[in-house]
């Protein structure tokens, strides 16, 4: 008994690289090339009328993420079709929203004629094979993500450990202001602010507060800051 024909579709808005795809699967038998699409919207329509087995989904069409978008609207509404993304410039994260979408596998578009055949096949029979550098963006996003819910936590705790006058001299100095400008805001002589920063870097276990300002920024602990009741609004100094 033959294997069943497997229906591929085709969403490249690179001509060239959409006929190199069509010249590649028409050499195998076992494949049928349904259709090509230029663009996200045209592969989405396309998808309902063909019905295909396997979509190779260009990531950046008429914009950057226009293949995720199309995937996206396609998998809602058909799920057990297998989309492989292309791309000649992945990044980790792009990678990574590729497969939170649910996306099958991801390929480079200069790869071999015989690794894309396979990337299809092993879709079909549902056997995806991740390229190693592929394999290794998806981890290292899983680390990063990890890492700053990790960090986040960890922060938050301290955070609660702060006084209200802690927190707002913290607050002062995530939006730049200097030390002199928060001791004349908050009408404190220079040895009690000091001792009050020294107070929040001993709970941050840090030694200077060119450490702690970055980490925070990156956790958008400032926009959080300026949501709270009474709080200084941020990037409004005030009168001082």
């Amino acid at each position: 008994m033959s294997n069943p024909v497997i229906k591929v579709l085709i969403v490249e808005d690179d001509n060239l690289i959409a006929k190199r795809y069509q010249m590649i699967l028409t050499k195998d038998p076992e494949i049928e090339c349904v259709g090509r699409a230029a663009s996200g919207y045209e592969g989405t329509m396309l998808a309902a009328l063909t019905k295909p087995d396997i979509i190779l989904m260009d990531i950046e069409l008429e914009d950057k993420q226009a293949g995720l978008r199309a995937s996206s609207e396609i998998l809602n509404y058909m799920p057990n079709v297998k989309i492989v993304m292309l791309t000649v410039n992945e990044t980790d994260d792009t990678v990574f929203r590729a497969f939170e979408i649910g996306v099958t596998n991801y390929l480079l578009k200069n790869m071999p004629a015989e690794e894309i055949l396979s990337a299809i096949k092993d879709a079909y029979y549902d056997m995806p094979s991740l390229h190693a550098n592929i394999a290794g963006k998806i981890t290292r996003e899983f680390k990063r993500i990890k890492s700053t819910e990790d960090s986040l936590i960890h922060n938050f705790h301290i955070l609660t450990k702060l006084t209200p006058t802690e927190i707002e001299v913290l607050d002062l100095l995530l939006q730049d202001y200097t030390r002199q400008e928060i001791c004349k805001a908050r009408q404190v002589e220079p040895s009690t602010l000091k001792s009050q920063i020294n107070s929040i870097l001993k709970k941050f276990n840090k030694t200077s507060m060119q450490e702690v300002i970055p980490m925070l920024r990156e956790l958008h602990i400032p926009q959080i800051l300026a949501q709270r009741k009474g709080g200084i609004p941020f990037q409004d100094k005030p009168h001082i």
